[in-house]
């Protein structure tokens, strides 16, 4: 089931038999898996409304700011197991095709739109749901929350970005660690190690996500993107190749109305007023 979200203006929900909710509200578009019941794990109908969710707000030249969170305890808790055994043992769906159908293109939609995304880890993530906040440019995690790769405790590899993401952020050593020897991790370790940006307490978690978000949606959408595609590409790419990305994306994002407009503010000594085009 896809979600449809709502004008701009207007902050309702989704219909509320959706288990994941879009709202756009002041350039922000959350988007919120809304399976509390289920500790917002993923089955088929819920990876189908998270992908076509994400793939909107991606696409929406209104929304100039992603947040991906969950209702209630968890942010996600991965694969829902149960719906999972069900295909496993009808054999109506393979692992491999639900990594083709979803988790492989929400782990893409999440790092390559041209926006940044904010995940606003509001309690435990687990397997998938680690991997789509490592996508994310920012975690905020509530005092809580916390961290589990739990793929191994059920005999499986990892997905949905984990392997490229965990060693780039941990180092390799732990990574492997992380993945071999799955544990919850703490707030405080994950943010220790880098895996999530801040810890708020529980009371201050709604408000400093708020306040991110606000910050990044009045910013420069456009080179914002652009830097995610630089960073992105460099990776996996030579400094000649890194160089000569660079000058692409400076030309690019230097013919746009917030460059010049910025430039002007600057010349001028007025404040800059980004509209994100």
């Amino acid at each position: 089931m896809s979600a449809t979200a709502p004008l701009a203006s207007d902050p309702r929900d989704d219909d509320a038999t959706t288990t994941v909710r879009t709202t756009i509200v002041g350039g922000v578009g959350t988007v919120r898996i809304d399976r509390p019941e289920a500790f917002n794990a993923l089955d088929t109908v819920t990876k189908n409304a998270l992908l076509a969710a994400l793939t909107q707000v991606a696409e929406d030249p209104q929304v100039r700011v992603v947040v991906l969170t969950g209702t209630g305890r968890s942010f996600c808790a991965g694969e829902d197991l149960r719906s999972h055994a069900t295909a496993l043992l009808s054999g109506a769906q393979t692992l491999a095709d639900t990594i083709d159908a979803h988790y492989n293109p929400i782990a893409t939609v999440l790092a390559t739109m041209d926006k940044p995304v904010v995940a606003a880890i509001n309690g435990i993530a687990a397997g998938a749901g680690v991997a789509f906040a490592l996508a994310a440019d920012f975690r905020i995690m509530v005092a809580e929350g916390g961290m589990n790769l739990a793929f191994a405790g059920i005999a499986l590899s990892c997905d949905s970005g984990a392997s490229f993401w965990l060693p780039r952020i941990v180092g390799m050593a732990k990574a492997k660690e992380i993945l071999l020897l799955p544990r919850t991790l703490p707030a405080a370790e994950c943010a220790a190690l880098g895996l999530v940006t801040s810890v708020v307490p529980a009371p201050e978690f709604d408000g400093a996500v708020a306040q991110l978000a606000a910050t990044l949606a009045a910013g420069p959408t456009l080179a914002y993107g652009a830097m995610r595609r630089a960073l992105a590409f460099s990776a996996t790419h030579t400094l000649e190749e890194s160089l000569a990305n660079e000058r692409a994306l400076m030309d690019r994002t230097g013919r746009t109305a917030d460059h010049l407009a910025a430039v002007n503010a600057f010349v001028a000594k007025q404040p800059m007023v980004f509209t994100g085009s």
